[in-house]
């Protein structure tokens, strides 16, 4: 017979006459008893299941244990989560909680196979690494593949279902925003490059943003231009957009890396209005030279910053192919020269510098939130398998898992105070709530404890959320 284990009881200092312990007998405990939240948000415009869609799962039937979406949510859902390494899934997957939320608990606890491995509700760390793995064709080893243009195509309807959701008619105007930023690499992965600007070895991955929606994140090579690809990835998310809203305006706005001719040239030739920051150089300062001693002087005499904004034409000496309009912020602070310049295709009489400078391009800055949020927070920056390919689809799970958050911030939080809080924020007072669960064949039952802080916001984003009607594909 098998040794019979009893687990002892810790003792710790008495506190005056009772005794302290601590023993192991509390039933299944969870430390994700908000997690159930996530499921809501998902099953309103069935996310991962969609997001399913652009794999193929090649593998027998009757030899699978893991279906490929319930792999899908278990890799994502742990995201959301702050589970960032695929080694915390050799614990989690005894979970029952999040087995349930992803829609493989065995509520009998019973096997269910004969196989070694069945009858655990999730997946371990090398089943998932497979699916991290995933080729463009099916191997002997690797029977998932992915689909990665319409993976790619995914975010941009998820963005378009979402708004169809909440609103009757298309909006009249969208902003696309653009921006490359570093992604440091601490190993042999394909594609490192050193990268002068940043001092490391990295990618230097293209985020393109609709609001706080992503609509995609591609880690790319770092020794080339930051604006590489930009225009197959607007040409592909403005026809989707234009498909779907044929009268929609579409504006497209991002720092200097993009101020180039061939992006330029394709707004101008879908009449798309852009807005660029434009780099300084010799010529431009000289230009605004006369503007800028007069602002010295008259910072000088009031005793404070001065500043203005000018228009002119502009045309670079062999690198645009016409003339652009150009709004420069000449500000003298002090004993200290700042300029500024875009570059825009919107006209004065529509928009004049100051509103053009200070109303819409400084406003950019929120995607560079929304961009720190996914790799601080969503560990979008943990790119760390060898093949481009492989970090490609891990990019994506953490943009899929930013997603899910920022959803549940919009249509969950909206009107409390935690509507504009970061990921790691959303997940420390909503979503990492130490719970017990008791599972049966017709329950399972979550029980948070009495002292719970933010019992009011909790019940507010789940009725928020059970208000917001599922479109009829939403899944269990």
């Amino acid at each position: 017979m098998p040794t019979q284990c009893t687990k002892k009881k810790l003792s710790f200092e008495p506190f005056s006459r009772r005794r302290l312990e601590v023993d192991f007998d509390g039933g299944q405990i969870t430390t994700d008893g908000g997690a159930p939240l996530l499921r809501e948000v998902d099953r309103r415009l069935d996310l991962t299941a969609r997001f399913a869609d652009g794999f193929v799962d090649h593998r027998d039937p009757d030899r699978t244990e893991h279906d490929l979406v319930h792999l899908l949510r278990q890799r994502v859902y742990g995201l959301v989560l702050g589970y960032e390494d695929l080694n915390d899934h050799d614990q989690l997957r005894s979970d029952q909680l999040l087995a349930a939320i992803v829609g493989k608990e065995d509520p009998t606890g019973q096997s269910r196979s004969r196989e070694e491995d069945r009858g655990r509700a999730l997946a371990g760390k090398s089943t998932l690494n497979r699916l991290e793995q995933t080729p463009s064709r099916p191997t002997r080893h690797k029977r998932i593949t992915a689909d990665f243009g319409q993976i790619e195509s995914f975010f941009v309807e998820t963005f378009l279902a979402a708004h169809d959701l909440e609103n009757e008619s298309p909006p009249e105007r969208i902003v696309l925003d653009l921006d490359a930023t570093d992604d440091p690499l601490h190993g042999g992965q394909e594609g490192r490059f050193f990268h002068g600007y940043y001092l490391c070895y990295c990618y230097l991955p293209l985020y393109v943003f609709c609001g706080d929606f992503c609509l995609a994140a591609t880690p790319r090579r770092s020794n080339i231009d930051a604006s590489k690809g930009t225009v197959e990835h607007l040409r592909r998310i403005v026809n989707q957009i234009q498909e779907r809203w044929p009268k929609v305006k579409i504006f497209v706005r991002g720092d200097s890396a993009f101020a180039r001719e061939k992006i330029m040239a394709f707004c101008e030739e879908n009449e798309i209005d852009y807005l660029f920051g434009l780099a300084k150089n010799e010529r431009l300062k000289r230009m605004v030279a006369p503007w800028m001693e007069e602002r010295r002087r008259k910072a000088l005499i009031r005793g404070r910053p001065a500043r203005r904004y000018k228009n002119f034409w502009y045309r670079t000496l062999d690198s645009w192919s016409t003339k652009r309009r150009v709004v420069a912020k000449v500000e003298h602070l002090g004993s200290k020269a700042n300029s500024r310049f875009v570059v825009s295709s919107i006209g004065r009489e529509d928009l004049g510098g100051w509103r053009l400078y200070e109303d819409l391009y400084c406003q950019r800055g929120k995607m560079e939130n929304r961009i720190k949020e996914q790799q601080l927070d969503l560990f979008a920056d943990r790119t760390s398998t060898g093949r481009m390919a492989s970090n490609q689809l891990r990019l994506w799970f953490s943009t899929l898992a930013y997603t899910l958050v920022m959803l549940l911030r919009q249509w969950g939080l909206d009107g409390t105070l935690q509507a504009r809080s970061y990921a790691g924020t959303t997940r420390e007072k909503l979503l990492k709530i130490g719970a017990r669960v008791k599972v049966s064949v017709r329950r399972v039952v979550v029980q948070l404890a009495e002292g719970f802080p933010f019992e009011g916001l909790l019940r507010e984003a789940n009725a928020n959320l059970m208000a917001l009607k599922a479109p009829a594909r939403a899944g269990p």
